[in-house]
């Protein structure tokens, strides 16, 4: 059984959390916030593991989707995941990006077709918003409602 989604995280500044336009949803960069609060900080390769890593990018795909569920009105109206972006506060010497990625693939398959898994990118960066050790993006294709 998936763990549920959450309720679809409150924006941090002036934006959005999701929007849908022309059947394409975008969600805002997510990052491992619980019930509104950071839960994770840290540096990848300095102070977090790579599986302390994979669980913060596990829980921001899942605020990712609950804002893309919330835009689109409901996790059935996904048709597919198209794109999925990952962003981690990383060491410059920490290589194993697509390793932390995978904890945010693994929660979006938990609640989607795994045969439609979106394509992915991993992206090292120095510093993500509050200290969170990752940042998630996620696109989809979502049907109107009738």
């Amino acid at each position: 059984m998936p763990e549920p989604l959450p309720e679809a995280p409150a924006p941090q500044g002036t934006y959005g959390p999701a929007l849908v336009h022309a059947g394409i949803a975008f969600s805002a960069g997510m990052t491992p916030r619980v019930h509104g609060e950071l839960a994770v900080r840290g540096i990848v390769g300095r102070d977090l593991d790579v599986a302390a890593a994979q669980s913060a990018a596990a829980i921001a795909a899942r605020n990712a989707l609950a804002a893309i569920t919330g835009a689109a009105g409901g996790l059935e109206r996904i048709e597919r995941c198209l794109r999925l972006s990952v962003f981690v506060a990383c060491t410059d010497e920490f290589r194993e990006l697509s390793a932390v990625a995978d904890g945010a693939t693994a929660a979006i398959a938990e609640h989607t077709d795994t045969a439609a898994l979106p394509v992915r990118s991993a992206i090292g960066v120095r510093s993500l918003p509050s200290g969170a050790p990752v940042e998630v993006e996620l696109t989809a294709a979502v049907s109107t409602p009738p």
